[in-house]
């Protein structure tokens, strides 16, 4: 099975892995997949993730995190798709919830949250926003 948003895919897999109060998700694998859910560890966002076979290719198990019963994450959005993607520079990344949330950004530099993006002054594709 092809998907056409790999990404995204994932994404939903974990919104709905905590509306269903999961401890974990499984996901197909993909270095981008792992990059995205590096920067989702390093926030706190989630309680890490596991390489794990899924049938005959590489899988990926994501530990959800949850904080008194409710999850972790409130909102995961992806935001550049394939029809339509969007890129920002380091000055007019957006800010998710005035600074509460983190935007994901695709850069030169790997894949980066909106505040590290800022500090090393790049800009690049807008993945996702979380909060």
């Amino acid at each position: 099975m092809s998907l056409t948003d790999p990404l995204g895919d994932m994404l939903t897999r974990i919104r709905n892995g905590q509306r269903a109060k999961k401890d974990s998700v499984l996901t197909p694998g993909s270095k981008l997949r792992q990059r995205v859910l590096d920067v989702l560890q390093r926030e706190g966002y989630i309680r890490g993730y596991s390489e794990e076979q899924m049938g005959p290719a590489a899988g990926i198990r994501i530990e959800l995190k949850y904080f008194e019963g409710q999850p972790a994450i409130k909102h995961v959005a992806r935001v550049s798709k394939p029809g339509r993607r969007v890129y920002s520079g380091s000055t007019e990344l957006p800010r998710v919830m005035n600074g509460l949330g983190i935007t994901i950004v695709s850069t030169p530099r790997g894949v980066l949250s909106d505040a590290e993006a800022r500090e090393q002054n790049v800009g690049g594709e807008v993945l996702a926003e979380v909060f």
